[in-house]
């Protein structure tokens, strides 16, 4: 059973940055894309950076020009590199993915959840 496993979460003052990583437990054929989503207390899980299988990239408007997303193919691993960072942008990241396993199935992923905390 692939997991996606996620590090990088912490504490920061307003204005800080932080980098989250995330990475599949276990070998898979292909990855269709992974991304970043986040949820606040009472709030939506929202989508807030996507990359694809070719590079390509969409964020969200509200962190588009702070944050930013990028892959390590030879790894399997996704970045979400996040600067200049809000109290509002207190919340639990998860890091979303849809891999194809070796039995050439799509399936989406999700990770477990790592807080991000932006307090003075």
């Amino acid at each position: 059973q692939v997991q996606l496993v996620e590090s990088g979460g912490g504490s920061v003052q307003p204005g800080g940055s932080l980098r989250l990583s995330c990475t599949p437990s276990a070998s898979i054929f292909n990855i269709n894309y992974m991304g970043w989503y986040r949820q606040a207390p009472g709030k939506q899980r929202e989508l807030l950076a996507r990359i694809t299988n070719g590079g390509m990239t969409n964020y969200a408007d509200s962190v588009k020009g702070r944050f930013t997303i990028s892959r390590d193919n030879a790894k399997n691993t996704v970045y979400l590199q996040m600067n200049s960072l809000k109290p509002e942008d207190t919340a639990v990241y998860y890091c979303n993915a849809v891999l194809q396993g070796s039995d050439y199935v799509s399936r989406n992923y999700w990770g477990q959840g790592t807080q991000v905390t932006v307090s003075s």
